[in-house]
């Protein structure tokens, strides 16, 4: 009531207390006077002992919140400090992670620069490399993100990911060309990809395929992400990434998505649908 700016209606509140407590009190004092301790001398009158009890009531009450609101205000101050020193340590953990990337482009253009000109691929995987850290380090930090960066974002990581897997593995990546400009959270679709490029199947005679398809009409995403797969992966449900997406999905689009996963045999196929308005 008091932290509220209540202060009329406490002191009010407390008063009514106090002179209710004194009542009882002086009420209990005049019976204890009468029948043991003043018995046949003189009784003091009601009147006296009423305001002596109020008084002395007033000062203990004034005593305990005095003391009560001095420690309030010591507990307050530690915690305004606590914040205040958090808040710094923030604040210093803020700008070691604004250097630490500088440092980190920095490394990555030197290595770039020791690679040998005629061997093509290692500089060209550095340099998407590069622009996949860039894009998560910076343009990531926003709530929303321009799906235009990130499709380069998802181009660069299936090359990455060509390169690391066998000559047999074909990925198809269709879109709208051009795509109706939109924005969607950051890093939202790449995780179905890893998902695909983890469990892809590996056969010496057939054909390992990825099929990823994203399309943008009347304000709603269509996306999806198809990959075979062998036998003994037919189980698997993504692990964690998949199952950290879901709740990602949950919180940023509740009731605006629809996400299906179907497994077969030798096969994994996601399909993700947002309503973006």
């Amino acid at each position: 009531m008091l932290y509220k700016k209540g202060y009329l209606l406490f002191i009010l509140t407390c008063l009514s207390i106090i002179g209710a407590s004194a009542f009882l009190r002086s009420e209990l004092a005049v019976f204890m006077n009468a029948h043991f301790f003043m018995k046949g001398n003189q009784q003091l009158a009601f009147s006296e002992i009423l305001l002596s009890s109020f008084i002395n009531i007033f000062v203990w009450v004034l005593v305990l919140v005095t003391g009560k609101l001095i420690w309030d205000r010591i507990q307050n101050q530690r915690y305004i400090h606590s914040i205040e020193r958090e808040k710094a340590i923030n604040e210093l953990n803020f700008l070691k992670a604004q250097i630490n990337p500088h440092f980190l482009f920095n490394s990555l253009n030197s290595i770039y620069g020791y690679i040998d000109k005629t061997n093509k691929t290692a500089r060209n995987i550095l340099l998407q490399f590069s622009e996949m850290l860039r894009y998560q380090l910076y343009d990531c930090n926003a709530d929303r993100i321009s799906i235009s960066k990130e499709i380069t974002y998802l181009r660069n990581y299936i090359v990455l990911q060509q390169y690391r897997k066998e000559e047999n593995l074909v990925v198809q990546f269709y879109t709208d060309d051009p795509l109706e400009e939109f924005e969607i959270a950051p890093l939202l679709l790449v995780v179905f990809m890893e998902n695909a490029f983890k469990y892809v199947s590996n056969f010496e005679n057939r054909e390992n395929k990825i099929v990823i398809s994203l399309y943008h009409k009347k304000n709603k995403l269509n996306f999806s992400v198809f990959n075979t797969t062998e036998e003994r992966n037919s189980n698997l449900n993504g692990g964690i990434g998949l199952t950290n997406v879901k709740r990602r999905l949950e919180i940023l689009y509740p009731k605006k998505h629809d996400l299906i996963i179907n497994k077969e045999k030798e096969s994994f196929e996601v399909k993700l649908k947002i309503d973006l308005r």
